[in-house]
């Protein structure tokens, strides 16, 4: 586990030694599930905001990005917590992760995905862009993707036709896909 890197930042709050040495130990709970080779670098942002201490942890493993977020009055609780949610995510997909990491089968030419937005349900500025390197896969797994993030769409480069499709989760709780006519 000696390789792997996680990065830890802060806004408005000082990362100390501490607090960096904790998130360390909490996110290897994460990591004892797969090998280092597998995994990207791991971000951890501490933000404190009026009172509110709100962490936001990123594992990218073998191209898919496990994400959690928490906030609690103390920082060290919302770390804990998050921790605890990715391990819950980690579990329900490990089965499909494992077969996935098995499987092995996938091309791993990169093609751009198209920026994903987040905001929150009360603001429709475009607060941050995301780029990242995606790898065909097919339909049921971009779902599974979409629900460890928790968005309701989700881009991918889809491995039957090669072409970039989005799947989104309908009003009904059932799954739509949208694929590009020219």
């Amino acid at each position: 586990m000696g390789n792997m890197a996680i990065v830890v930042r802060g806004k408005n709050i000082d990362i100390t030694p501490a607090l960096k040495d904790y998130v360390t130990k909490r996110v290897g709970k994460i990591t004892k599930y797969f090998d280092g080779a597998s995994m990207g670098e791991i971000t951890a942002i501490l933000t404190v905001n009026k009172g509110r201490h709100i962490v936001e942890v990123t594992v990218p493993i073998n191209g898919i990005l496990l994400r959690g977020e928490e906030e609690t009055p103390d920082m060290y609780t919302s770390i804990d917590l998050v921790i605890e949610k990715l391990e819950k995510q980690i579990e329900k997909y490990k089965t499909k992760l494992s077969r996935k990491l098995k499987g092995g089968s996938f091309k791993t030419d990169l093609i751009p995905a198209a920026p994903l937005a987040t905001a929150s349900e009360d603001e429709f500025d475009i607060v941050k862009t995301k780029r990242f390197a995606i790898k065909p896969m097919v339909v049921d797994e971009a779902v599974m993707q979409m629900n460890l993030i928790n968005h309701d769409f989700y881009v991918f480069a889809n491995a039957d036709t090669e072409e970039v499709n989005v799947v989104y989760r309908r009003r009904d709780g059932r799954y739509g896909l949208i694929e590009p006519e020219f």
